[in-house]
């Protein structure tokens, strides 16, 4: 696992690994920050995800991973991300 790649599937999400597999984004090394998190996380459809992932595979440079990191890094300070509740 890498800092930037894309969010390993859990197990049981049979539909983002067979997109994947389909689209050949599954080659990639999974990380802790890619293009679909950084760009909408988990509020986008899994179709959305896939899309982003082919995104990151024809665009990946050190550019592309040096603006993954920014945009992590401008979310966590902007707690876009955060999942804890403030209550």
């Amino acid at each position: 696992m890498s800092v930037v790649g894309l969010r390993p599937a859990l197990f049981n999400q049979d539909d983002l690994i067979a997109l994947r597999t389909r689209t050949g984004v599954e080659k990639l090394t999974p990380g802790l920050a890619g293009w679909a998190q950084v760009n909408g996380r988990d509020e986008l459809p899994i179709p959305a995800k896939v899309k982003s992932d082919e995104e990151y595979l024809q665009r990946r440079s050190i550019w592309t991973v040096i603006l993954i990191k920014i945009n992590r890094i401008r979310l966590c300070y902007t707690f876009k991300v955060v999942c804890i509740s403030k209550d």
